[in-house]
């Protein structure tokens, strides 16, 4: 299998090259400068100047680009607009790192995490920019998008355990009542659905056990 990780660099697209690089597969490193990856192939350039040409030789395309800037957080829609546009009716499928924002809290899939009262301010504005890509995604029938949410709690340098609890469009909670996930866990349950997965043209999340 072929993967390109777009914004490899990154904490979460470095772990994500790892993972699978340390699996044995064919990935290449997709970043704006020089490569910091341990992926031994990549290919330099702006996420913008990429073509139909440069990302249909993967089989699996994850996009791992973040942007927290609040006068930028309208590149998380037009990021996503010029990579399903490229990718429009072609056979490589677009996995998309997305936040935890926009799950929903209730069984009627109506009130998403970020429009609950004790949900923090700071981190609104991105959550909704995420969530308005996301609405982007789901009109798209010509692309085969996967957009994978990590739990409410992100943790950068948590440990790699191993274990994660697959879950859908609700926030789900663990055991312990968490809604918790490290980096390199999430990056386990984003390799195995580029390897294993068949989530086409849906939303799933991801929780630590």
């Amino acid at each position: 299998m072929k993967i390109g990780v777009i914004a490899a660099n990154g904490k979460s697209g470095k772990l994500i090259t790892e993972e699978a690089v340390n699996r044995n597969l064919d990935v290449t490193a997709i970043v704006r400068n020089e490569n910091k990856t341990i992926a031994k192939q990549s290919i330099i350039k702006d996420i913008f100047e990429l073509t139909t040409e440069d990302l249909t030789q993967f089989d699996v395309v994850i996009d791992a680009f973040g942007e927290f800037r609040e006068d930028k957080l309208h590149l998380h829609q037009d990021t996503i607009q010029h990579l399903s546009d490229i990718l429009s009716n072609t056979n490589t499928r677009l996995i998309v790192v997305g936040g935890a924002g926009s799950l929903y809290v209730d069984e009627q899939l109506e009130t998403q995490l970020y429009n609950t009262p004790d949900f923090p301010d700071a981190y609104k504005p991105l959550s909704t920019a995420q969530g308005k890509a996301l609405d982007d995604l789901r009109k798209r029938d010509d692309v085969r998008w996967t957009f994978v949410s990590p739990a409410a709690e992100f943790i950068a340098d948590g440990k790699r355990s191993g274990d994660y609890i697959l879950a859908g469009e609700k926030l789900t909670l663990n055991s312990k009542g968490e809604s918790k996930i490290s980096y390199a866990d999430f990056a386990i349950a984003l390799i195995d659905e580029a390897t294993e997965g068949n989530h086409v043209q849906e939303r799933i999340s991801v929780v630590s056990k």
